[in-house]
């Protein structure tokens, strides 16, 4: 027997808001731009060097003229930012070649703000690509010593701005660094430069594509010392209210996907600017899928993406930054 809609007597109808694309585009509450994405690249040494990264298909480890070729094809996406990474030739236990004013970031900021003067370059600040054992501090036996290893720390913020570095990343996750960096960097007359902190860096296993690619597996142990536990949120919303306290101008919360909780929490109590990072692990499993054919990968990276922005995020670090921009100015 025939229904009969008008006894239903439905007075709202949210349908009527999904009818075409122009009207579920009209009501959209989340907008993801461009302008909020960030492309990490990585750094190495020589010329004309681009070398896949096995475990992140479309990532490459990138000689500084290889840097500022992907880096003005990703502004010409819109692309407006890079998150730099640098892969020395030579480690020693202190890390002391990530200050070396001659190293791959150092070179690759000189470069890319002569070339590309509007890029935004951010560098992120840690030891684990630096050091011979991997972790992110200097070591007493298998301890991380962590106020001496934030000296070495901010001499390394210091080694990127005066290289021309529009924000450092302080990704170590050790106490106080945020306000050591600041208190050095205003010292030397850079009191302009923002920091953008990994103020809630979980210990996650979706890291482990970009151990292949920055080569920082540590050589024993782990990062649990330092990184946070995922079962906890609340320590969060204390590291980002230190990192404040200390002159973070930017706060990040890396992983993402699995962390959204996290970073709607973040937002919501601080209102602050907030980055989450899209990481290795969690970009390796779309590009996996969808060599599977068991995904949509366009689709799935936008809704991704999307969710993160949701969430709260401002910025999205994110190694889809080029293939977004693309998308979204081909959705306009």
């Amino acid at each position: 027997m025939a229904v009969n809609p008008r006894s239903l007597d439905l007075v709202h109808r949210p349908r009527r808001l999904r009818r075409s694309a122009a009207i579920r585009g009209m009501v959209r509450e989340t907008r993801l731009s461009a302008e909020m994405l960030v492309l990490p690249l990585f750094v190495c040494s020589g010329e004309g060097q681009r070398r896949e990264v096995s475990s992140m298909p479309g990532v490459h480890q990138l000689s500084v003229d290889e840097i500022v070729k992907e880096a003005r094809a990703a502004k010409e996406d819109g692309v407006p930012g890079v998150l730099l990474f640098g892969l020395p030739d030579q480690k020693d236990e202190r890390g002391d070649a990530a200050w070396d004013p001659e190293g791959p970031v150092q070179s690759a900021v000189r470069a890319l703000k002569k070339e590309l003067p509007d890029l935004l370059v951010i560098t992120d600040v840690c030891l684990c690509e630096y050091t011979s054992h991997g972790h992110c501090g200097l070591l007493a036996g298998e301890e991380i010593l962590n106020d001496e290893s934030v000296e070495q720390l901010a001499r390394v913020a210091l080694s990127h701005v005066a290289a021309g570095a529009d924000i450092v990343a302080p990704s170590d996750m050790l106490d106080g660094r945020v306000g050591r960096i600041r208190e050095v960097l205003d010292q030397a007359g850079f009191a302009s430069i923002a920091i953008m902190s990994y103020a809630a860096k979980y210990c996650s296993a979706f890291y482990a594509p970009f151990r292949d690619a920055a080569d920082s597996a540590p050589a024993f142990g782990d990062r649990r010392s330092h990184q946070m536990d995922p079962a906890n949120v609340e320590e969060a919303l204390r590291e980002v209210e230190l990192d404040l306290a200390e002159g973070a101008d930017i706060v990040m919360v890396k992983p993402a996907m699995t962390y959204l909780d996290v970073i709607a929490r973040v937002k919501s109590e601080f209102g602050v600017p907030t980055a989450a990072y899209h990481v290795s692990g969690e970009y390796a499993m779309l590009k996996a899928a969808a060599r599977n054919g068991w995904i949509d990968e366009p689709r799935a990276m936008m809704e991704t993406l999307t969710a993160i922005r949701r969430a709260g995020a401002d910025i999205i670090v994110t190694y889809y930054a080029r293939d977004a921009a693309r998308t979204l100015r081909s959705a306009r």
